[in-house]
């Protein structure tokens, strides 16, 4: 893309994320901070990255907000245990889609295919760990804890389940599948499709093993924080562990273990570096 297109597809970008932002307001899978959170991002990606970019963007947005919704009721009870309800917020939309966002700035100062590839991988890794998360927790079976195995309560952090593993590696495909989707639109239309790369059929389907696999990299690193570092408080009214600092009636919960500042914001935003990092060395190493 020539530098002189950028203020444009940022002006284009803006407007996009503002309409997709009110409707998400409007459908309440977003605050009202977060609607201006996903503006920020989706400005910045669209605008530097490219439609096919903000696409996959939108992509995460809208297959992440259906299924918080989904038996919305039966997961009402879990919610306690969570730091944040369905609603995202500013932070959550900046810890979902911010790596994207600086990733897209760097694609602009240096247009590589790795990055794109890395791109994929940030947003396979938190869409499948909303699928794992909106998915696992209606498992029938007990979650186990992925650093011993024992068995703990359904939203537990950390915890891992054979449906949560699944809905991992679907959520993480299913990025890789829309990019793919709008790659070869893109080639269709007489666009240059993947920049820096050859645009063979062979070439773009290595983005599948790498966007599934960034993705289940990025979701695993996210369990595996929230077993280990994340901070984790106690309510003595439920007498349960909970992400929350303050129950919803307003009581203060115990601070029971991990580094205070790591909460679930940053615990998404450091997992979706993991996938980044793991969907950029599975695109080199099938490349090379």
């Amino acid at each position: 893309m020539e530098t002189s297109q950028y203020p444009l597809q940022l002006a284009l970008g803006l407007v996009l994320s503002g309409i997709i932002a009110y409707a998400g307001y409007r459908k309440q899978a977003l605050a009202a901070s977060g609607a201006g959170g996903a503006i920020l991002v989706g400005t910045v990606i669209f605008g530097l990255g490219g439609w096919i970019w903000g696409m996959v963007l939108i992509t995460f947005f809208v297959l992440s907000s259906g299924l918080s919704m989904y038996k919305k009721a039966v997961k009402q009870e879990l919610a306690e245990k969570f730091e944040k309800g369905s609603r995202r917020d500013f932070w959550q939309a900046l810890a979902n889609g911010g790596l994207g966002a600086l990733i897209a700035i760097a694609a602009a100062l240096w247009q590589s295919p790795v990055l794109f590839a890395a791109y994929l991988g940030a947003m396979a890794t938190v869409n499948a760990d909303t699928w794992a998360t909106e998915l696992g927790v209606l498992s029938r079976r007990s979650p186990r804890l992925i650093t011993n195995g024992k068995p703990v309560e359904p939203g537990t952090s950390g915890g891992i389940s054979a449906l949560g593993m699944g809905a991992t590696l679907a959520g993480g495909l299913g990025i890789g599948l829309a990019a793919l989707a709008f790659l070869l639109l893109d080639i269709h239309l007489g666009g240059t499709g993947l920049r820096g790369a050859e645009n063979t059929l062979a070439t773009l389907l290595r983005l599948l093993p790498a966007a599934t696999f960034g993705g289940l990299i990025g979701s695993l690193s996210d369990s595996w924080l929230g077993a280990t570092v994340q901070v984790i408080y106690y309510s003595t009214r439920r007498q349960k562990e909970t992400e929350r600092v303050i129950d919803p009636d307003g009581m203060p919960n115990a601070y029971l273990r991990g580094w205070h500042w790591l909460n679930n914001d940053w615990v998404n935003f450091l997992s979706s570096a993991a996938g980044a990092l793991g969907a950029a060395g599975i695109w080199r190493l099938l490349n090379a």
